[in-house]
């Protein structure tokens, strides 16, 4: 089974990516906040935990998110592939899915960065904002933490994955077709 990663910023285009090299290469596309909330909305043991940890309004330690891409390895295994989204976000995160993915015989094949300039990840947060009727995205304050948090925690563990692994980064502007072309040349 191939691992293909897709990392940058909030609002880069990740998720709208994925869901088009889903397509594409036929791999299984994991959002890890989609199945963090999916452990937790079918109370398994995982979810159980996640739940408890921010009800007291704690970041659900590696640990945990390590058991939970374990299990995530394990149930796509027989798969030609799948596409992580969302993770990892930290340098520990990286070393965990090296770890994770040595252990199981399996291998990353890239890492996908989509880089876009800060002022339009703004403006794409606000079009968002006023489309998709999310909660977690009315705040412009809200906008501008997620973009903070990626700078002092995920563009470091980015650079850090250069060290480990390939990684590929794109231009991030342009139409969603433009920025698909732009990765598909180097995955197929």
């Amino acid at each position: 089974m191939e691992i293909l990663i897709i990392t940058g910023p909030p609002y880069s285009g990740k998720g709208t990516q994925c869901n088009v090299l889903k397509e594409l290469l036929g791999f299984e596309h994991i959002s890890t906040g989609d199945r963090c909330r999916e452990e937790k909305q079918n109370g398994t043991a995982l979810g159980k935990i996640m739940s408890e940890y921010e009800e007291k309004g704690d970041l659900v330690p590696d640990t945990i998110i390590k058991d939970l891409f374990s299990k995530i390895l394990d149930e796509n295994k027989s798969r030609a592939g799948i596409i992580l989204d969302g993770y990892p976000r930290t340098k520990p995160q990286v070393d965990d899915l090296l770890e994770l993915v040595k252990s199981k015989n399996m291998e990353i094949g890239k890492v996908i960065n989509i880089d876009v300039p800060k002022s339009e990840l703004l403006i794409r947060a606000k079009k968002r904002a006023e489309t998709s009727n999310r909660k977690d995205d009315e705040s412009p304050q809200t906008h501008l933490k997620r973009i903070e948090i990626f700078e002092e925690m995920t563009r470091p563990a980015i650079e850090y994955m250069k060290s480990k692994m390939k990684v590929l980064t794109f231009d991030g502007l342009g139409t969603i077709e433009e920025i698909t072309e732009r990765i598909k040349d180097c995955l197929v």
